[in-house]
């Protein structure tokens, strides 16, 4: 059996990612979305409900494709994930020259310890390569519309966690402390 490994932060889950496990169910039997715990990046989503909203959004992709699709949280090196899950590749998913720069090194490194597991890089779609997680948590945090980005239930979770915890739409008559207004009255 085919096993391979996507891993990400996914915070959200976007299009992109989508358009990866995809594809990427094309070169494996199985394809385990490895949803990592990276307290560097201070996700916006808790890792529960990151796992759900890949689970949820990969759901369908496994049935239309016919392959399994398992989301396996994980905290480890990535190599070890790998090895944990059975893995025999690693697919990357890369927007642009700054993304391959990145993977280039991370590559060398997994393969010093361990070159039995290859890894695969996926170029995103056309319609895809602009969209980072990032990006997306920026527009919805200044109101802006981000449907195309990301599946519906994902921009309704992302509108609702902005909401709750101060992170939306920014008034625009906010000062700072001892200051007028940063924009004037209209």
């Amino acid at each position: 059996m085919r096993i391979g490994l996507y891993p990400g932060t996914f915070d959200p889950v976007t299009m992109g990612h989508m358009d990866i496990f995809r594809r990427a169910c094309s070169l494996v039997d199985r394809l385990v979305i490895g949803v990592a715990i990276n307290r560097d990046k201070s996700p916006l989503f808790t890792l529960e409900e990151r796992v759900a909203m890949v689970k949820e959004n990969s759901d369908r992709i496994a049935r239309d494709c016919g392959v399994e699709i398992v989301v396996h949280p994980f905290g480890n090196l990535l190599i070890q994930c790998a090895q944990d899950v059975g893995a025999g590749v690693i697919i990357r998913g890369l927007r642009a020259v700054s993304d391959f720069e990145y993977e280039f090194q991370m590559v060398g490194m997994n393969r010093a310890m361990n070159d039995k597991i290859e890894t695969v890089f996926l170029m995103a779609d056309a319609h895809c390569q602009a969209i980072a997680s990032k990006l997306v948590k920026e527009i919805a945090r200044l109101g802006g519309d981000i449907t195309e980005f990301v599946p519906k239930a994902v921009a309704a979770a992302l509108l609702q966690k902005m909401a709750n915890e101060g992170g939306g739409r920014e008034h625009p008559r906010q000062t700072k402390a001892g200051s007028e207004p940063i924009l004037p009255d209209p």
